[in-house]
């Protein structure tokens, strides 16, 4: 049996790893920073030796943009320092590992959508801290996936989905960003792929991100409209929004090497969203 450990496995890709992985395929070994901080190096060397896992799943990480600005230290330690210590649990153990990153350690001015082959250049903390992270992940293990994905929302989480419901529930107009382009992915996508990945040994980088591409505020519209809500939304800059922070304006991820070793195909944002509205209606 499979020994997968999934570190920050309360986040919203952990949570969603737990709710559709097969208890009888796999042993799961779940850590979140009540547990474990993956940025203590000697916890972290011995968690892995005594437990040994086939595969390291990171999905912990300090997401918010605006707070690594302001905490870049915090940022560095825990994106950065904490993949590298499980990229050494990797090396030592032979284990696999996942790394999740972002769309943001590109600096969204290509003006079309960036392959896995496109070089990064991250404008914020956050994007800057989540590439140190994925270098230290190719650094020290050659089995590994670097997944990169974009606007990704789920269950429990704070995203951009249920802030803006909650947001909903009371009267008033909402500024959204009109100006920023992605490609929303539910968690519940995201863990299906790496899943996937996990069974292979294909390893390197991958985008993974549902299919389309719409703006914020487009978004914003097709989320409310699954719901069943009204409000009255209004497109702005990124400046003047009230969800958004600054963030790369065109960091659209192409899925390119999933394409073109065509082994996984990912779905349309607007299928998956509307899947996930389901679970969120039935909650």
């Amino acid at each position: 049996m499979l020994k997968v450990w999934i570190v920050g496995s309360e986040s919203q890709v952990g949570r969603a790893i737990n709710e559709i992985l097969d208890p009888l395929e796999m042993e799961v070994l779940n850590t979140d920073k009540e547990e474990l901080d993956i940025t203590e190096t000697d916890e972290v060397l011995s968690y892995g030796e005594i437990h040994r896992p086939d595969v390291i799943i990171n999905c912990a990480a300090v997401t918010d943009p605006s707070l690594c600005e302001e905490e870049p230290e915090l940022a560095f330690r825990v994106n950065a320092l904490g993949a590298r210590n499980l990229s050494i649990v990797a090396r030592k153990t032979g284990a696999k590992i996942v790394q999740l990153s972002t769309d943001d350690v590109f600096d969204g001015r290509k003006g079309s959508a960036y392959t896995e082959f496109d070089d990064t250049n991250p404008l914020t903390v956050y994007g800057q801290s989540k590439r140190a992270g994925e270098n230290y992940v190719k650094e020290f293990t050659h089995k590994h996936f670097v997944v990169r994905s974009n606007w990704v929302y789920g269950r429990d989480g704070k995203n951009f989905v249920n802030n803006l419901l909650k947001r909903a529930e009371n009267p008033g107009e909402i500024l959204i960003a009109s100006d920023q382009y992605g490609s929303p992915t539910s968690a519940r996508d995201l863990a299906r792929i790496i899943l996937y990945l996990i069974g292979t040994n294909e390893y390197g980088t991958y985008h993974a991100t549902c299919k389309g591409v719409c703006s914020r505020f487009e978004f914003a519209q097709e989320i409310l409209r699954l719901a069943g809500r009204e409000a009255v939304l209004k497109p702005v800059p990124t400046k003047e929004s009230a969800f958004s922070s600054v963030r790369p304006a065109y960091a659209v991820l192409d899925n390119f090497i999933l394409r073109i070793i065509d082994v996984y195909d990912m779905p349309d944002w607007k299928d998956s969203l509307a899947e996930y509205m389901k679970d969120y209606r039935r909650a």
